[in-house]
């Protein structure tokens, strides 16, 4: 089974709780803080294999989640982090995020990597907080949660050289008849349901050449099998256009398998495009042919028989020619959605304020979200570290401007807090 299309989740690992611990030693029972940090939590990563080329694993397993960081230890023995979860997707594979649709990667390169969702940083234990005027600190940080995303990922094919046309123009034929390609092949529409590579070799000169399911009227759309072809065609470098040779007008299958292209990409009609015509084993393609030449907008209409092969060769040798002068595709420069999380240096401190009702205020902001959900608030020395950073940068008093009154509720991410 051919699949293009999944829908995965992937998790990150949390972070590990820092320790609260004190130096314990003979004559000493109580000494100076060394509580260890928690370990990171683990990544998960996607992968381009070039070994894999469909998306049917993903029928199986469709949850990937990164290990948790270990939580620290006294003797300032910081905890292990998570391991890494590397996802593996076959070449050509464009990564979209479910909840916005945008496309956050397109993977084209063997071994290429991409950090997906970053496991939460590790909380600092009891020792990182001693200070001139806080020598015996009875708090850690907790680990910061890890990250869930939804992605969905989308296969399009990686050829040279896509076979364009409607069903039964003898694409499959063509494909086995110049690789080692096996596809089924039989006297009606839809054979392939699935896109299939073929390698040619041409005077010691290769390509990878797709077979992919029939063009018909409204594929643009969707009918038929249209929009998977379509998307499988996009990456192509040069298309031939396989007419049959025994449907009554090939003239005008040339025609709206053209306008259904223009309809779905303007960028895919303008494609450069090698127009055969197939079946010359049949006496009717014969006399079509000279005809046909006339017709068409094109220097050239190449006459081949895929059964007997006649004209094959010439074809093979001119795709392997007009791919010469046709640069590699680079990528497309999609707008990259990276995961960013940023260091405590560089982190905006900037706060909001916001009223959602009587008595009860939203407060957002990248620190402030992190510092929250990091803060062990089971822990009297913690919350006051909190209160503390709260009032150093500014935001008690945006709270007090916007009106908060004791008693009132201030909520932090998904943590509630009473105004006092």
């Amino acid at each position: 089974m051919f699949i293009d299309e999944a829908t995965i989740v992937v998790r990150s690992g949390d972070g590990g709780d820092g320790c609260v611990s004190f130096r314990r030693e003979k004559f000493e029972s109580r000494g100076g803080p060394d509580g260890g940090s928690g370990g990171k939590g683990g990544d998960v990563y996607l992968r381009v294999n070039e070994s894999i080329n469909t998306l049917t694993y993903f029928n199986r397993q469709r949850h990937f989640v990164a290990g948790d960081g270990g939580h620290g230890k006294g003797r300032n023995r910081k905890g292990e982090d998570g391991e890494d979860v590397y996802v593996d997707v076959p070449p050509g594979t464009v990564v979209r995020d479910a909840a916005t649709g945008e496309v956050i990667r397109d993977m084209v390169e063997p071994g290429e990597t991409f950090r997906v969702v970053e496991g939460g940083r590790g909380g600092r234990g009891n020792s990182v907080f001693k200070s001139s005027t806080r020598q015996s600190p009875g708090f850690a940080e907790l680990g910061e949660p890890g990250e869930e995303r939804t992605l969905n990922l989308e296969l399009k094919l990686i050829a040279d050289v896509g076979l364009l046309g409607k069903p039964n123009a003898g694409k499959s034929t063509l494909l086995a008849s110049v690789s080692a390609a096996k596809p089924k092949i039989a006297a009606y529409p839809f054979t392939t349901l699935g896109p299939l590579l073929g390698v040619v070799e041409v005077d010691t000169r290769t390509f990878v050449m797709a077979d992919i399911p029939g063009l018909i009227e409204g594929a643009h759309q969707g009918v038929g099998l249209g929009l998977e072809f379509l998307r499988h065609v996009e990456r192509t470098r040069l298309l031939i256009h396989l007419l049959d040779g025994a449907s009554p007008d090939p003239a005008e299958d040339y025609k709206e398998i053209q306008q259904e292209i223009a309809l779905y990409s303007q960028d895919l009609a303008e494609k450069e495009q090698i127009v055969v015509l197939n079946k010359m084993d049949l006496p009717e393609a014969r006399e079509k042919h000279p005809r046909l030449e006339k017709e068409l907008p094109v220097e050239k209409v190449y006459a081949i028989s895929a059964v007997t092969t006649e004209g094959v060769q010439e074809l093979m040798r001119a795709v392997a020619d007009r791919l010469e002068q046709i640069p590699e595709k680079e990528p497309e420069e999609e707008e990259e959605m990276f995961v960013f999380r940023p260091h405590e240096e560089g982190e905006d401190k900037t706060a909001q304020v916001q009223k959602l009702g009587p008595g009860v205020y939203r407060l957002s902001g990248e620190e402030i979200e992190r510092l929250a959900v990091m803060t062990d608030w089971s822990n009297r020395q913690a919350m006051e570290r909190f209160e503390r950073i709260m009032r150093a940068r500014g935001i008690s008093s945006q709270l007090k401007e916007a009106g908060v009154q004791v008693g009132d509720t201030v909520i932090i991410d998904d943590i509630e807090l009473e105004w006092h």
